[in-house]
């Protein structure tokens, strides 16, 4: 059985990929680099390195990119939710990523709404790094790509089998006996994937970072659940926390518990251990676990926690 310490990874010692998606040699998208902390992800590549392997009913992953790099148009079945922790993206969505855009500043989060083509650029003028959580222990099976993607790809050597893995030719590799490609979404197909008008998505499915932080002055504020400000049952539930949320009890776990600091620096004391989480660390802990928070030092905290429900993973709810 894993300790609490097995189960804390360190901002600093995350693994990257930089060929988990079919777009990983693709101009513009090719210093991309995937990390996928509790569950199995959505890696295409075997190349991909897993921190923590339990399933807890979500996945935890981030990806990092230099300016200017993007990460090619896909869909997913199940939530995807992101958290910007350095830097200012700009996020975009529909067929050909020209349904609507917005940028995110350091703190803010998007559960972007499954069934929609949707991409993302770091804009900023640093290396940045975005925090993510996928509904379900298997994501929902991988991510599906926008035609064109698929196609770009294959010009720059990357070929994804209909088996979900990634073979590259400019490494000599080829699809295995039996393998065919994975086949291009007909026009017919594409009509299921709606655009979404900006101002349902920047209302509906985006938390500004500083409206947190007033909201959760005083108790922890609900972000994703039935009553949260945005209205989910992805299979788990997202809260805020600040200094001014906490009052010094401890909390058991019903759940798995995942607490992901944004800023500041937070002591954790919980069986046994005693220890600093710090912005871009993430810690697990499973049901019947006690724990206690407490910022270690004056000045801006804030932290997102997420803790697993009973519901299903699967497509956005609509209340």
């Amino acid at each position: 059985m894993t300790t609490l310490q097995d189960r804390i990874v360190r901002y600093g010692e995350l693994k990257p990929c930089k060929t988990a998606f079919i777009d990983a040699h693709t101009p513009g998208s090719d210093q991309k680099e995937n990390f996928t902390i509790i569950g199995g992800g959505v890696s295409e590549s075997p190349d991909q390195h897993v921190h923590i392997t339990d399933q807890i009913g979500f996945n935890i992953g981030a990806a990092g990119q230099p300016p200017k790099c993007r990460n090619s148009l896909h869909s997913h079945t199940t939530a995807e939710v992101f958290f910007v922790l350095k830097g200012r993206w700009r996020f975009f969505w529909g067929r050909h990523g020209d349904a609507g855009e917005f940028i995110a500043e350091e703190g803010d989060i998007f559960n972007i709404p499954t069934g929609i083509f949707r991409g993302f650029e770091n804009v900023g003028t640093d290396y940045g790094m975005i925090m993510a959580i996928l509904g379900g222990d298997d994501a929902g099976g991988g991510v599906t790509w926008a035609p064109q993607v698929i196609e770009e790809a294959s010009a720059h050597g990357l070929v994804l089998g209909e088996n979900g893995v990634l073979y590259d030719s400019k490494k000599g590799q080829s699809l295995p006996d039996g393998i065919k490609p994975m086949p291009l979404l007909t026009e017919e197909q594409l009509k299921a994937y709606p655009e979404v008008p900006v101002e349902n998505v920047v209302r509906d499915y985006v938390a500004r970072y500083w409206d947190l932080m007033a909201l959760a002055a005083k108790k922890p504020a609900k972000v994703i659940g039935v009553d949260g400000l945005l209205k989910d049952r992805p299979g788990f539930e997202v809260e805020f926390l600040t200094r001014g949320s906490l009052d010094g009890t401890p909390a058991t776990c019903e759940k798995p518990n995942v607490l992901m600091p944004v800023r500041g620096h937070w002591q954790l004391r919980a069986e046994g251990l005693d220890t600093i989480l710090n912005p871009g660390d993430t810690a697990l802990l499973l049901p019947g676990e006690s724990y206690q928070l407490e910022p270690t030092m004056t000045g801006e905290a804030s932290l997102y926690r997420v803790v697993a429900t009973d519901d299903p993973a699967g497509a956005t709810w609509q209340g």
